[in-house]
């Protein structure tokens, strides 16, 4: 049985807890790693190793910080294949999904190869009589993140790549379920170049994400995960006076008007709906079809397409359509909340509850299901379920349609299928929700653009990745410089305006 690590000041090392989780293979049920549980003590040794690192590397330049980040990419594309592998093997994820997963994250690291830019001040010249102002963005120091198992390579190099290229030091809490890829990410950093102490990975459960919180030399707590936790972690790192960033669940509402070509949007739907086994927080879980003849055709054209799906471990080729959930925890919870909306009046179109995969009896897999006539009352609309489990909830018309995700109170992301651009400029003008996608299903901003949602998808006031990010990882100080020439006054004793 393997016995993963921690890596901490450059080195792998052992848990000391005596505390371990298991890392399951989803495929088959079986472990296939133990992974340590990191205690206080251990959290604060990486913390006292970061806070030693860091102000020799704030004290580099933000050139040569880029060059570090320019060779990690090169590093990343070197071993894609054996990352996604492991990716794969830990999460369920289908091999092309896993190298997504790695390329998304992979184009944050090469936007962050622009921090020379981005860290830029300000600069007024002669504000008043041989006076000048400027303003610094400078590192916070040693910052954090904790991210989720549902992508275990894009969303912490979302986080410690800006963070990493505005100087500070990183502590990273990955998901214990699929921990080998950051593990593995942190060494590659290294070998790009970046110095012992700026990243440390420390696995673990509540206590280490509550020695992350209460630890007042860490600056910086970011979060990917339930709305739940994400309202803890926020409410707590604000309390203990940390800038904090947490971005919680979501229900996507994609609707789909009656002008709009429906073989697309089908399509769209099936691949939003099921890629990763749902597990995604931009998964499209609900399909609004505006107009009855507009709900029974997409019905009828989204049958035949899911229940084609292809569901297989990730060894078994690069046509599969999706493997297994997580856990077999996941697969439980999912299958609950099928059996309510059965039994609050749903219509189970498509039912997956008795899908078994040859071979795979043990592994984590859940068929594909397709509700129609869900009502906003159902356990199944209000939930995210976090599954392969499409709903499809019917509006008479679209402002019916635009109030079903206005009102709902999750708002990461939704999307709008229509041929009409009056119809999509209204939608995205008014929608309350932070991404919006036009004939674009999983509306996921590019690196240089910023990822974020509102309402309860989303807790403080700036977002992960593109221009926000260097904001969030840096502190704003101005200075303003008086260089006095000539002859010179007594004291002054007050505000002297400018001439």
């Amino acid at each position: 049985m393997q016995e993963l690590t921690h890596f901490i000041n450059g080195e792998h090392v052992k848990g000391t807890s005596g505390r371990f989780a298991d890392v399951m293979n989803p495929a088959t049920g079986e472990v296939q790693a133990k992974v340590p549980l990191a205690s206080k003590e251990e959290m604060d040794a990486a913390v006292a190793a970061a806070q030693a690192a860091q102000p020799a590397w704030a004290a580099v330049n933000p050139q040569r910080r880029a060059r570090v980040l320019m060779k990690f990419v090169d590093l990343l594309h070197r071993d894609m294949d054996k990352l996604a592998e492991k990716l794969s093997s830990e999460h369920g994820k289908t091999f092309p999904d896993a190298k997504g997963d790695i390329q998304r994250g992979l184009e944050v690291a090469e936007y962050c190869i622009a921090a020379p830019q981005m860290l830029k001040g300000e600069y007024t010249d002669a504000a008043g009589p041989g006076i000048d102002i400027y303003s610094m963005r400078q590192p916070l120091g040693v910052t954090a993140g904790i991210t989720p198992f549902n992508f275990p390579a894009m969303i912490p190099m979302w986080m410690f790549a800006p963070a990493i290229a505005c100087g500070n030091a990183f502590i990273l809490k990955p998901s214990e379920r699929d921990p080998s890829v950051p593990l593995m990410l942190a060494e590659l950093l290294e070998e790009a170049g970046l110095p012992k102490g700026i990243i440390q990975v420390v696995n673990g459960d509540k206590e280490a994400v509550d020695a992350i919180l209460y630890d007042p030399i860490i600056q910086s707590v970011g979060f990917v995960g339930s709305t739940p936790i994400a309202e803890y972690i926020y409410g707590t790192g604000c309390a203990q006076g940390k800038r904090v960033q947490c971005f919680g669940g979501a229900k996507n509402h994609m609707i789909i008007m009656p002008d709009a070509d429906l073989d697309q949007a089908a399509d769209a739907l099936v691949g939003a709906g099921y890629g990763a086994a749902g597990e995604r927080c931009m998964a499209i879980s609900v399909a609004v079809p505006v107009g009855e003849e507009t709900a029974d055709k997409l019905r009828d054209k989204l049958i035949p397409r899911i229940e084609k799906l292809k569901i297989a471990p990730y060894t078994a080729g690069d046509d599969v359509d999706y493997g297994p959930v997580v856990t077999a925890a996941a697969k439980e919870n999912i299958l609950r909340l099928v059996q309510t909306g059965v039994d609050q009046g749903a219509d189970l179109v498509v039912d997956g509850r008795d899908f078994s995969l040859q071979g795979y009896e043990d592994g984590f897999f859940v068929g594909p299901h397709l509700f129609d006539k869900v009502t906003k009352d159902m356990d199944i609309y209000k939930t995210e379920i976090f599954g392969p489990v499409l709903s499809m909830v019917r509006a008479q018309s679209y402002e019916e349609a635009l109030g079903l995700a206005m009102d709902h109170e999750y708002g990461n992301g939704t999307a709008i299928f229509t041929r009409d651009g009056d119809t999509a400029r209204d939608f995205a003008n008014r929608i309350n929700i932070g991404m919006v996608g036009v004939n674009v299903p999983i509306p996921v901003p590019l690196a240089y653009h910023t990822f974020g949602g509102w309402k309860k998808s989303a807790f403080g006031d700036l977002n992960q990745h593109g221009p926000d990010a260097f904001k969030f990882y840096t502190r704003t100080k101005t200075v303003t410089s008086r260089w006095p020439s000539g002859i010179k006054e007594g004291g002054e004793f007050h505000f002297k305006q400018m001439d």
